[in-house]
């Protein structure tokens, strides 16, 4: 289950950066594309998707918080895609360690979750906001990148190039 493990965080990682760098090839108005609701713009979901990689590794490591900025033009997805790969990064190497309870503690209130639960979560946290950034693209006449060029299919392919 090792290698399963190490695939989908790869996976993550591989996903987060061709979307990231797929979306900076628009123009910066892109950034204002939204599905329904105008507070979840494509720079929101951008923001989103990295300051979740940050709040996962505190939940697992305890490590502080960074300010994570809004991009307010496509240059500033040079920042955001550094941390995302630094957070994901982190992610991935807490997957190495045994699953236990970790005590979450956020102001007054805290819970404890098991690691494997947080790190699932990491997972599908991602997923489902860069779903949510391409339907917000799409939904305003930009397609930078098709879901189906991130899934696992697609994965295995990339690797399998790689590797020869």
């Amino acid at each position: 289950m090792k290698e399963v493990t190490d695939r989908l965080f790869r996976h993550m990682a591989w996903a987060n950066q061709r979307v990231y760098d797929a979306v900076q090839q628009l123009p910066d108005e892109a950034l204002s594309a939204y599905i329904s609701n105008p507070e979840w713009t494509a720079a929101q979901i951008l923001q989103h998707i990295v300051g979740g990689g940050d709040w996962y590794v505190y939940c697992l490591t305890q490590a502080p918080w960074r300010d994570i900025h809004v991009p307010k033009t496509m240059a500033d997805l040079d920042l955001l895609k550094e941390q995302l790969k630094e957070f994901d990064a982190k992610i991935a190497a807490e997957a190495q360690l045994p699953d236990e309870y970790i005590t979450i503690v956020e102001g007054e209130k805290s819970w404890p979750n098991l690691r494997s639960t947080i790190l699932a979560e990491a997972i599908y946290h991602a997923a489902e906001h860069r779903t949510q950034l391409i339907d917000a693209l799409e939904s305003k006449g930009y397609a930078p990148i098709k879901l189906d060029d991130i899934d696992l299919w697609q994965f295995e392919r990339f690797e399998k190039q790689a590797k020869a």
